[in-house]
């Protein structure tokens, strides 16, 4: 029996389908990067409720489409990622992709930051981009 240390949690009406299959892949970006899960959980809420995160434990008083918060200990991955589900449909629309598309990047993401990679720079940003893009091709691998 298969029990994923990969949690899904929605704060708001979005359902994520076929959850073991997301988690799948997502245990399998782990391992690419050669790094062990603990447990991370995905919680999805709307604009307002992840503004509030960013403004009381970020000090940000902006909108975002994620936000992470690593427990992570060297190679062994744990942490909390906050989803805005309204930011992610936004950003499907303004950069024309589909929605599970930009989802997965999204999810990707905030695997690759609890990894270690960073995006404050353009080049960090640019390899945090090419490095989405390889982990979301990995979602159309079958799943073992």
């Amino acid at each position: 029996m298969n029990l994923s240390k990969i949690n899904f949690y929605s704060e708001n009406e979005f359902i994520l389908e076929d959850e073991a299959r997301y988690a799948s892949w997502l245990e399998n970006v782990i391992i690419s990067e050669e790094m062990t899960l603990e447990e991370i959980s995905y919680i999805f809420c709307d604009d307002e409720y992840l503004l509030k995160i960013n403004i009381e434990y970020l000090d940000h008083d902006t909108y975002t489409d994620i936000i992470t918060f690593d427990y992570s200990a060297g190679k062994i991955l744990q942490g909390e990622i906050y989803i805005s589900t309204e930011r992610v449909h936004e950003n499907s629309e303004t950069f024309n992709v589909k929605f599970d598309d930009e989802l997965r990047r999204v999810l990707s993401h905030g695997i690759l930051h609890l990894s270690g990679y960073k995006d404050k720079t353009e080049e960090e940003a640019a390899l945090m981009r090419s490095k989405e893009e390889e982990k979301m091709k990995l979602f159309h691998v079958e799943q073992s």
